[in-house]
């Protein structure tokens, strides 16, 4: 018997949105699973005050982008293949005529890549994505700003491209 009510019905719910998210934060479907699956083991010890105090949605999301923080800072450098990785999840992970804004997202740098998919994805506040991630309201708007530019430089096609140059 579930000692915990509440928190299976939870999982059940909510587990394809927070494999969602994690894939987001990681652009990996495997460090996504191995994300939500830690981020549930400490819901799951923190459930009784979470469910009475908190929404247990917003906890396990800030856990996952601590945990995912904690991660590549631990790393330092990401790790990078030359073959996709396997999508055993499609109804799960975004179609295939979005993949080239989720690899470009994935080429940002960690931080970046965090505040967009906070700001973008989950759309947070500066505020909240600042208290999620440990820093400051106008450094969450500086990665922002660069993590925008960085997407714009690379999705826009270059001046080559459009004809010819008097």
């Amino acid at each position: 018997m579930d000692d915990e009510p509440g928190f299976d019905a939870f999982v059940a719910e909510q587990a394809d949105a927070l494999l969602r998210y994690g894939y987001v934060l990681t652009g990996n479907p495997h460090d996504a699973a191995d994300l939500v699956q830690e981020a549930l083991v400490r819901l799951r010890g923190a459930w009784p005050k979470v469910r009475r105090k908190d929404s247990p949605h917003s906890y396990a999301r800030t856990t996952m982008a601590r945990l995912h923080i904690s991660v590549w800072r631990r790393r330092r450098r990401e790790h990078l293949t030359g073959e996709p990785p396997e999508r055993a999840h499609h109804e799960v992970f975004p179609p295939d005529e979005d993949q080239g804004l989720w690899e470009e997202l994935a080429t940002l740098p960690r931080r970046q890549r965090a505040v967009l998919v906070l700001r973008y994805y989950e759309q947070l506040a500066d505020a909240e994505i600042a208290k999620v991630l440990g820093i400051s309201p106008g450094t969450v708007r500086s990665h922002a700003s660069r993590g925008l530019d960085n997407l714009r430089s690379s999705l826009s096609p270059s001046p080559a491209t459009h004809g010819s140059m008097r």
